[in-house]
């Protein structure tokens, strides 16, 4: 069967589409990459579509996906290389993509995904304090 490459970085993956993205290969793509986020405790998730011309409703529905079950996981997404073609047919389509962030560049997308991850592990670090200010532990 056929696979996309889900490269790992540091504490990100890196997913470079191809290949025309059928039906099966999103589908494929979606439970290679959940695994791979648990395997590797991934903090973000980075989807290079900048080779894909024609994006339709289900591919579409598939990244808005990939990015929920990702933020399940812990996990942000990232959306780059989107040509303006596939960004006008997402538009008339009315898909807005809820949970992906988007960027235009591969390095633009790393340094949003590095942003966002340090922002979370810094709420993540106020919380735990203001719930044990002293930083004693608790009996």
């Amino acid at each position: 069967m056929e696979h996309i490459p889900i490269l790992r970085m540091g504490e990100f993956l890196l997913i470079t589409v191809q290949v025309d993205m059928h039906d099966r290969l999103a589908l494929q793509l979606q439970d290679d990459l959940t695994t791979k986020i648990v395997q590797c405790g991934s903090r973000g998730v980075l989807i290079d579509i900048s080779s894909l011309e024609v994006v339709d409703s289900f591919i579409g529905r598939m990244l808005g996906n990939i990015a929920s079950m990702s933020r399940i996981l812990d996990a942000q997404t990232v959306v780059v290389g989107m040509r303006p073609a596939v960004a006008i047919t997402l538009v008339e389509l009315g898909m807005s993509l809820p949970g992906i962030r988007t960027a235009l560049t591969v390095e633009r997308g790393m340094q949003i995904l590095r942003t966002e991850v340090a922002a979370i592990q810094e709420d993540a670090e106020a919380q735990a304090s203001e719930e044990n200010p002293g930083g004693s532990p608790q009996v």
